[in-house]
């Protein structure tokens, strides 16, 4: 029996399995990043253990310094959660060899999947049916759209599609550089691109007794940047005879590699074609709907498996549906830029929540901008869905813009609410999901709330007094608000204000009578559900910057320059001039117009503040 179990991870998935080894009475060691010292997992662990530096390739990707630090706290057992190590074949060998128990698979097996070119041919020779790497040198313009996907790794990192064949060549290397990065092994392969398939996936469970349980399917076919946002369990709306397929082609490559413990066989499903993708020799971030569906505790089957425990009988029915959908600290509407800052508030009541973080917790740079997993489950699909959208547009979030907002959209679009969804959902819908209309009367209750309780030269004056002016900005602009103190109290034109305090405004709009919830933290005010920012009476004027400015959109490390790139070089509209790694993304800044690069200041390597100048293009003829 295990007693003590280290992660080697951090942030929810650390606090996930935390929270079953609790239940299970398993004393829990952290490992923690200099940027993580004060992070929820570090202070819920029983136990913690510093690893030195902040970047994932000084500390969580560091095996050597984790097997050191779970035999110094005494850990019996290490679970590596998902990313990082998770499918480092060597780095279990590494907890097996110090004596440890492994709470995953073989290390024959992470290795047979670990290269996503080996584990297709593996998986030709057991009969699943797949899509064949294409040699890059041979790619031509039939074979367009392909896609480029790092041999190593997951998460949508090293991934590319590509639509021209001239582009082939760049976005190779930056597929490359990416998976390098988050991987530590740049390896890339192409294969053919399927426009409007989706993405379908099986949960095994297998022990070390020769028994493989197929837990049914999830969809998790909405994703951006190759990434999943919303997932779902049983997977809707699969042709007739493709569930039982894919469940049996999961169970055949669990068996073909001897597989062990929790894992996720990916497939990509068109119509009735059903292709292999990948293996993740590991647990899901979306396991918790099937968690909900079965009625299981995923981690602590992970624990049993360890322990050398046998599945009994069959494994247990589904019964109703469950939704996840993933709550990131980013920005939709701007290239899904990663934000950064202070989480003030977190709380969606009502339904699961995984979470790394609590109120007051800081979002770094340095790694997923992943905030929590809310998971509503029901009788039906119908009844799932609803519910989740409901709790996230309920939710309180104070703090970095996140993707709250097109998160409701997605799951009340008439594409996702029929099941007709595919891997290019966000492709043809982000615009219209990201350009909704703001509520206009947010901030005259943000300026209405700001207003309480002050009061100028004794309070109303017996003459009519000038209106007050508050200025706002938004994800939407600029607003400007007015409104008067008068001997009745606080007026505005056009509505009726019942009532003004420091926390809640109510309104009356057309004869609608409207209650606004204000929040302030600093100078950020959340009404509702609507995130302003206040705005000085007067621009400052050394906050303009000159035209063709290219500012960094987040914090971040200057990941590289593009090739022969110095001031003076001419460039065109939507060139890449500089790359921004981000929390284990690339971001590409190109340039806003054609013309010449007049000064750069990025430097491969610098670390760049949110606004910080990278260079200056100015428009016109080459100078």
């Amino acid at each position: 029996m295990i007693s003590s179990v280290l992660v080697a991870n951090r942030g929810e998935i650390a606090c996930r399995v935390f929270r079953t080894c609790r239940e299970l009475d398993i004393r829990t060691v952290a490992v923690y990043s200099d940027a993580d010292e004060n992070a929820l997992h570090t202070r819920v662990a029983d136990t913690a253990v510093r690893l030195p530096g902040s970047t994932p390739t000084e500390t969580y990707l560091r095996g050597e310094l984790i097997v050191k630090a779970a035999l110094t706290a005494g850990a019996e057992a290490v679970h590596p959660g998902y990313g990082f190590l998770s499918e480092n074949a060597d780095f279990a060998r590494a907890v097996l060899d110090a004596g440890l128990v492994w709470i995953g698979p073989p290390p024959e097996a992470i290795e047979a999947m670990a290269s996503k070119t080996r584990a297709k041919e593996l998986m030709a020779a057991a009969g699943v049916p797949l899509l064949a790497p294409l040699d890059p040198g041979a790619v031509t313009e039939a074979d367009l759209p392909v896609l480029v996907k790092a041999a190593s790794g997951g998460g949508g990192r090293g991934m590319r599609i590509v639509r021209e064949l001239p582009d082939l060549e760049g976005e190779l290397k930056a597929a490359s550089t990416e998976a390098q990065s988050a991987f530590g092994d740049g390896t890339v392969f192409v294969e053919a691109y399927v426009e409007r398939g989706r993405h379908v996936e099986v949960q095994i469970v297998a022990d070390t007794h020769g028994t493989v349980w197929a837990y049914g399917t999830r969809d998790c076919s909405l994703q951006r940047r190759h990434q999943k946002v919303i997932e779902e369990a049983p997977a809707p709306a699969l042709a007739p005879g493709v569930e039982k397929r894919l469940r049996s082609a999961a169970t055949a490559a669990a068996r073909t590699i001897t597989y062990t413990g929790a894992g996720t066989v990916e497939f990509l499903v068109s119509g009735d074609d059903v292709h292999f993708l990948e293996m993740n020799t590991r647990l899901q971030v979306e396991h918790p709907v099937t968690e909900a569906v079965f009625g299981i505790d995923l981690v602590a089957l992970q624990l049993s498996v360890a322990e050398g425990a046998a599945l009994d009988g069959d494994p247990p029915s589904p019964s109703g549906h469950a939704v996840e959908a993933r709550l990131y600290a980013e920005d939709p509407a701007q290239n899904w830029a990663p934000q950064t800052g202070t989480l003030h508030r977190l709380s969606v009541p009502g339904i699961r929540l995984d979470t790394g973080y609590e109120d007051g917790d800081t979002i770094g740079v340095h790694y997923d901008a992943m905030l929590a997993k809310a998971v509503a489950y029901a009788p039906t699909r119908a009844e799932a869905v609803r519910r989740l959208a409901g709790a996230l547009e309920r939710a309180t979030i104070h703090g970095p813009v996140t993707n709250r907002d097109l998160l409701v959209r997605s799951l009340r679009h008439e594409e996702f609410t029929t099941a007709r969804m595919d891997t290019a959902f966000y492709e043809r819908h982000l615009a219209d999901l990201t350009t909704a209309a703001p509520d206009p009367y947010a901030p005259l209750a943000a300026a209405l709330a700001d207003a309480h309780g002050r009061s100028r030269f004794g309070g109303w004056r017996n003459l009519p007094s000038q209106p007050q002016t508050k200025r706002y900005a938004s994800a939407h602009g600029e607003h400007e608000v007015h409104y008067r103190r008068t001997r009745e109290g606080l007026t505005a034109d056009g509505v009726r204000v019942l009532s003004a305090a420091a926390n809640l405004v109510v309104l009356e709009i057309d004869g609608v009578r409207r209650k606004f919830d204000v929040t302030r933290h600093d100078d950020r005010v959340y009404v509702n559900t609507t995130a302003l920012t206040v705005l000085p009476r007067f621009p400052d004027p050394a906050a303009q910057q000159a035209p063709g400015s290219l500012l960094a959109p987040m914090p971040g490390t200057v990941a590289r320059i593009a090739d022969g790139l110095t001031t003076g070089s001419a460039v065109q509209a939507g060139d890449p001039l500089i790359w921004l790694e981000a929390m284990k993304m690339e971001h590409k800044i190109t340039a806003p117009a054609t013309g010449t690069l007049t000064a750069l200041h990025a430097v491969p390597g610098q670390q760049v503040e949110v606004g910080a100048l990278l260079a200056v293009v100015q428009q016109g003829p080459p100078l």
